[in-house]
């Protein structure tokens, strides 16, 4: 991602990478990207980490602050540089 905003004045930019790569034909990139998320919410509901109901989606800070210390851990995380334009 590139984004670019104006703070106090100043013009910045923070560009945000994932690069993620698979370890054999059943653990792919997609298969990490994708299941591991699933499957770690799935354990936080069950354990009552994540108690939102019905249909939510995982931009609700309750769900992704949940999830995403455990995605760090799998090794799945953005590398940000952030610069002054």
């Amino acid at each position: 991602h590139e984004i670019e905003y104006v703070l106090n004045g100043q013009s910045n930019a923070i560009d945000s990478v994932l690069v993620v790569k698979g370890s054999d034909s059943l653990r792919t990139a997609m298969a990490k990207t994708v299941g591991l998320p699933l499957g770690i919410a799935a354990k936080l509901i069950l354990n009552g980490t994540i108690t939102e109901k019905g249909v939510a989606i995982p931009v609700t800070p309750a769900i992704y602050n949940a999830v995403l210390p455990e995605l760090a851990q799998q090794g799945i995380v953005f590398a940000e540089t952030h610069q002054l334009m």
